[in-house]
């Protein structure tokens, strides 16, 4: 299919966002002379960059996964913490099939259903709120045998913080009149991740054959005792929880197990361990007719039912344009080249008919900002030899500096950064323009405009919840600015857009067709 304009370039400014000018602000004291022209002279504006806007929890950064999914999708991508709100909010998650399965076995089988996963560490890998709404799912689907198996923080909380939401569940559950603590386990040994499967078995002897060096009748107790031995959340010894003497509950064959953890990486050598038919970590037997469900998906192929599986994302930007017939290129240095490619060709690995990819390595340099212009040099030159030669009709393109800079929390050093990469955007997007090409330029979320917290004085290394420029430049839009730009401040612009937006944005201004699922917007459609 024809472009309108050819090449068409996307290039990515990571951690590149607009904020307030100060002194602390790399992006607004760098001296960017072709950034500023841009967008003193093209259609500028801002998009939101991060928390729910991205898909993210309210009021959370960015980050360049994210960033580069929405961008690259179309589609704004919730996280796994915001579908599972979303989905108690409207009730929808009570009506999900592995949780109505779960329950219909236990009542199939007059066995037990269980709720596994760690307390205390809202928003990082469970969330109270999510317990609680499985809890109420069981209340009212007249389950009575249900039990809980639960993980001890004290990395994401106080060290001894657990008490605390010990408590505060066992208040909830004798609300709502359902549920009983079986088993109690410190995460670190719960939830390794590092292939220390005795801390897993142990773990799995605790809630799977009620053995343990420890057991008490009382959890709070138990927790309390801990703490006077100076042993904390963290680490606190697989504990069976007892009455009459024997344990309160295990889980057996034809039961049902829920695990409530909604982030993969500390939730997966357990799950292994109770579904896995090879497993051969440790001796235990396959529990015959166990029904598992996921919160999300804690690693692919897995026998278990997920109650929120990853988005997938059908028609990402790089296959609407391998579709097209079209040859592109992706290019990044190493620090941003997953970025360039698996995140924002939509979490697929292979390469698409005709997409050629371009790795340069970054500088092999203790820390970034020993080197602001990382490779960016390099990248520019590819770039620019393929226009010259007109062997790609898209160029995806990311420039690492203002992120990686920014994360030293050298201000001076992502000062230096900003100003070369605005000598490459110059190299770029002229040469483009001149070649009867369309440039968009735009961020992933912010880092660089914010390099120490205004009211704490203290060095900033992290992402910001900032918006970030989107700027498109051809030949017939120059002059054609969006809105007034007041002494070069683009802190004053309202944000008019979402980085879902950007695709079908590029898409409907080169006469490309969008795919159906894309819900973004054309944010030029005005200029037509």
């Amino acid at each position: 299919m024809p472009l309108k304009h050819k090449p068409v370039v996307l290039i990515i400014l990571d951690g590149f966002g607009i904020a307030s000018p100060s002194d602390s602000n790399a992006i607004w004291t760098a001296k960017t002379p072709y950034f500023d022209k841009m967008t003193k002279y093209c259609p500028t504006m801002l998009l939101e960059a991060s928390s729910l806007n991205v898909g993210l929890p309210t009021g959370e950064v960015g980050n360049s996964e994210v960033g580069h999914m929405n961008i690259g999708s179309g589609i704004l991508i919730y996280q796994s913490l915001p579908r599972i709100d979303r989905s108690i909010e409207d009730g929808a998650l009570f009506k999900l099939k592995p949780l109505l399965g779960a329950a219909q076995r236990v009542k199939n089988n007059n066995s037990k259903l269980h709720l596994m996963g760690l307390i205390g560490s809202d928003n990082i890998h469970s969330h109270s709120r999510h317990l609680n709404a499985l809890i109420d799912f069981c209340k009212n689907s007249g389950l009575e045998k249900v039990f809980l198996h639960l993980f001890l923080d004290g990395r994401d909380t106080e060290k001894d913080a657990g008490k605390r939401f010990m408590q505060e569940l066992l208040d909830y559950c004798k609300k709502q009149k359902v549920g009983k603590v079986a088993s109690v386990c410190g995460r670190k040994i719960a939830m390794d991740r590092n292939n220390n499967w005795k801390k897993i078995e142990s773990a799995y002897n605790a809630i799977v054959r009620g053995q343990a060096q420890n057991t008490h009748s009382d959890p709070l107790k138990a927790i309390e005792e801990s703490y006077a031995n100076t042993v904390f959340d963290e680490s606190f010894e697989p504990t069976v929880i007892t009455e009459n003497g024997a344990p309160v509950a295990t889980i057996e064959k034809n039961d049902a197990v829920i695990f409530f953890n909604f982030r993969a990486d500390r939730a997966r050598q357990l799950t292994e361990a109770f579904v896995e038919p090879k497993f051969k970590k440790f001796n235990r037997e396959l529990l015959g007719g166990l029904y598992f469900v996921t919160m999300a998906e804690y690693k692919k192929g897995l026998p278990v039912q997920v109650l929120f599986p990853p988005i997938v994302v059908k028609n990402p930007l790089a296959k609407v344009v391998s579709d097209s017939g079209l040859k592109q290129l992706h290019v990044a240095e190493t620090e941003k080249y997953a970025h360039i490619t698996f995140f924002i060709n939509g979490l697929t690995e292979e390469k698409f008919p005709n997409e050629e990819r371009v790795l340069i390595p970054s500088p092999p340099v203790p820390t970034y900002d020993q080197k602001p212009e990382m490779s960016a040099k390099e990248l520019t030159d590819v770039i620019v030899k393929s226009i010259k030669e007109s062997k790609h009709d898209f160029i995806f393109v990311n420039y690492a500096n203002p992120d990686m800079i920014g994360h030293t929390g050298n201000l001076l050093a992502s000062i230096k950064a900003v100003e070369f990469m605005d000598k490459c955007l110059s190299r770029v997007v002229n040469i483009a323009v001149n070649a009867g090409g369309m440039v968009f330029v735009v961020s992933d979320h912010g880092n660089a405009e914010e390099l120490i917290k205004l009211e704490t004085g203290k060095i900033d290394k992290e992402h910001s919840v900032y918006p970030v420029p989107f700027i498109a430049v051809n030949k017939s839009l120059i002059g054609r600015p969006m809105q007034e730009l007041i002494n070069g401040d683009l802190s004053l612009f309202t944000p008019m857009g979402l980085l879902a937006d950007v695709t079908p944005t590029i898409l409907r201004s080169v006469g490309l067709e969008l795919a159906p699922e894309m819900t973004g917007t054309n944010l030029l459609e005005y200029l037509e």
